[in-house]
């Protein structure tokens, strides 16, 4: 689907990008053709964002060049790229919540005007459905956007680069925030997309969805170009070797004997609880040096669940017993003390204050145990962020760099470190690698395995299947509230997972 020439649409030839301290970009390539969709992989740091930027006209590469059509290309800035019909769909969408979905979809676009300093209002909606309904979407133009799901909002996004006549799409992990029905909706627009001839520049964490969805891949690593593969060499393994330049043969690492061989006392034992938002009682326990999945489809009450264990959500019924003895979990700083600690979802929102430090953000829950006589130690707490950065090979320029500004894997590291400091009894990861490149994962789950070795009892929380069938020592699955029922190592499958999770209750053996 290239040029009748055979030139591709767009291509990055050589193209070289330097940060103080960083070399972001050196010397990467790629094209695409029209209809086509490339996905672009890699670990966190190996520039698919910067390149991406570059292509959008954000940054100006040192050196190389772009070509369109098989003709230089020059973008000073973002305008210059929509011009040529170059649109990049950031991860954080960039729409104007508080506007309509038309004034969103033509915002920096009204030039139809009736007199002076009147916009045409009705043209605007009129235009407005029809790219609505060119991506799928029966929604009213005067629909305030902040009413929108986030798939809906995904797709308003895509509609908005139609208004731009795009012919290349860039969508930056575009399914992070979306359900499963909303991700097979996003894959039918894609595939229109395709059919128009526009080039989808397709940037993901979750290899089973590049699968998916693409054409071809382009794999970067270290800011170079680590290989290509065909739509017929696709694969996991495959793009994985190439992402990490080593075959991940033990991606899901469990070098510690399981609490499932030895059985020994529970840890955590929750009996018949009922908590805000659920009435339906929930038993289950967990013992010492298990790694316990938590799977079930959005809305089955996951989240819940782990909010009403770490005292957020107020438990209305049941008891829990820590080693043993019964807890009364009231609020967050009662489960803090009890040990039992969760690592929450959303890490940006809720597990991190971004604009503060490393060190300052591994030290805000522990100041009990960094301070003496009541005084703050200064020593300890650099000798703490120090310990933990080491530990858990946070990869940052020092402890004072501000957590913003850190990958989404060595965020993710630093929400673990800071309660690594308290000894924790139990550890809820909810989410533990969303959003987390494949090597960052390697890394994560090797932690888990380690903690479990410790004696630390895990929950964790996914609906990446793999990663439940991977690295959980059992599973418990969640339906509407409930617990559909729990499989043993040797019962685990995504079949069987699946058939508890849309209420179809545990198969006989």
């Amino acid at each position: 689907m290239m040029n009748g020439d055979g030139t591709p649409l767009l291509q990055a030839r050589q193209i070289r990008k330097q940060f103080p301290g960083v070399l972001a970009l050196d010397g990467v390539s790629m094209h695409v053709a029209a209809g086509e969709v490339l996905a672009i992989v890699g670990e966190n740091g190996a520039g698919k964002s910067t390149l991406m930027k570059v292509l959008a006209g954000i940054y100006s590469p040192d050196s190389g060049e772009l070509l369109m059509h098989g003709q230089p290309l020059v973008l000073r800035r973002v305008a210059d790229a929509m011009r040529r019909g170059i649109v990049l769909i950031h991860q954080e969408l960039n729409l104007a919540e508080n506007l309509s979905i038309a004034a969103n979809l033509f915002l920096g676009q009204e030039s139809n005007r009736l007199g002076v300093g009147w916009l045409s209002r009705s043209k605007e909606r009129e235009q407005a459905r029809k790219h609505l309904s060119s991506v799928g979407l029966d929604l009213s133009p005067d629909r305030v956007v902040a009413t929108l799901s986030p798939g809906q909002k995904q797709l308003v996004e895509i509609a908005r680069a139609l208004v731009h006549s795009a012919t290349v799409i860039i969508m930056d992990e575009p399914t992070s925030s979306l359900t499963q029905r909303e991700t097979d909706r996003l894959y039918q627009v894609i595939a229109d997309l395709k059919q128009r001839g526009v080039a989808v520049l397709y940037i993901s964490h979750r290899l089973a969805e590049v699968k998916e969805v693409a054409d071809r891949v382009t794999v970067l690593r270290d800011g170079k170009n680590a290989g290509e593969l065909s739509r017929q060499e696709i694969s996991h393994d495959a793009m994985v070797r190439l992402m990490v330049g080593r075959d991940l043969k033990q991606l899901y690492p469990r070098t510690h004997q399981t609490a499932a061989a030895t059985k020994p006392a529970p840890l955590l034992e929750v009996e018949q609880l009922t908590y805000e938002g659920n009435p339906q009682p929930i038993s289950f326990v967990l013992r010492p040096g298990e790694i316990v999945g938590m799977a079930g489809l959005v809305g089955a009450g996951r989240t819940e669940l782990s909010e009403a264990l770490f005292g957020i959500r107020r438990i209305t019924g049941g008891t829990l017993r820590l080693a043993g003895q019964l807890v009364a979990i009231r609020s967050p700083i009662q489960a803090v003390q009890a040990g039992l600690l969760l690592i929450p979802e959303d890490r940006r929102l809720h597990g991190l204050i971004l604009p503060f430090s490393i060190r300052d953000n591994l030290a805000l829950p522990n100041y009990d145990l960094l301070c003496r006589f009541g005084w703050m130690q200064p020593g300890r707490v650099q000798e703490l962020a120090r310990r933990m950065m080491d530990k858990l090979r946070v990869r940052a320029y020092g402890p004072m760099q501000p957590v913003g500004l850190l990958s989404g894997g060595n965020q993710q590291k630093v929400v673990v470190g800071k309660w690594l400091a308290r000894q924790p009894r139990v550890l809820i990861f909810d989410e533990p690698t969303r959003g987390v490149d494949v090597g960052a994962r390697s890394e994560i789950y090797a932690l888990m395995d380690q903690l479990a070795g410790e004696g630390v009892a895990i929950l964790m929380i996914s609906s990446d299947m793999e990663e439940v069938l991977g690295i959980s020592d059992r599973v418990l699955v969640l339906h509407e509230g409930h617990l559909a029922g729990e499989l043993s190592k040797a019962e685990l499958s995504e079949e069987a997972i699946m058939h508890l999770a849309t209420g179809g209750g545990k198969r006989a053996s």
